[in-house]
């Protein structure tokens, strides 16, 4: 198996707050990256794990990088060249909790894609075929280019895959809820947010 982690966005709406990008937010002495790294190594440990990044210095210990060769849409994210079968699709914003990486390491089911999250995101894609995933992935592409969605991103490859209206809200087969405690940060807000959260918790 091969672990993905994402972190090649423009990041536009975090807009270098704190004068760095989200991916090197620091939790206990780790970035999300480096976090998100050691986990699926606890858990996979002779998986190979990829950090897609133009950014030289998201280099991690226990990761190799890669510059994916096109980044135009969101949908992108999901480097085209590296979906093959027996890939698994992470986010490099978001802070995962040791549950839900032991859950997405330890699925052993035969769907073709599994879809992991809550009703808000999706935290990670598990593709046992890579080439379901690719006939999703240019389909929900050519789709949005046509002008016949306006967003083309991991919810649109989902329900397209189950086939949901790509606009609806629905959750149905095919995707796992996670344990409470991941989140991601694409705003400052998101992340002063679970700031104030911990914070009360501790107090």
């Amino acid at each position: 198996m091969e672990y993905i982690i994402m972190a090649d966005g423009k990041g536009s709406r975090w807009n270098r707050y704190l004068n760095r990008t989200k991916h090197e937010i620091s939790f206990d002495g780790e970035t999300l990256i480096e976090r998100t790294v050691r986990l699926i190594r606890e858990n996979a440990p002779s998986a190979l794990i990829t950090v897609t990044s133009h950014k030289p210095d998201l280099k991690t210990a226990g990761a190799r990088r890669y510059e994916p060769k096109n980044n135009v849409l969101e949908i992108d994210r999901f480097t085209a060249e590296l979906i093959g079968d027996d890939v698994c699709f992470l986010y490099g914003d978001v802070l995962y909790s040791e549950a839900a990486i032991r859950r997405i390491c330890g699925d052993k089911g035969d769907e073709p894609l599994m879809f992991f999250g809550n009703e808000k995101s999706i935290c990670a894609v598990l593709v046992r075929s890579g080439e379901v995933f690719r006939r999703c992935f240019d389909t929900v592409r050519r789709m949005y280019l046509n002008g016949e969605i306006t967003e083309c991103k991991g919810w649109q490859i989902y329900r397209f895959y189950v086939g949901l209206p790509l606009d609806s809200r629905e959750i149905g087969k095919s995707f796992v809820t996670v344990p409470d405690g991941t989140r991601d940060f694409n705003s400052p807000e998101d992340y002063e947010g679970y700031l104030a959260e911990k914070n009360n918790m501790e107090k």
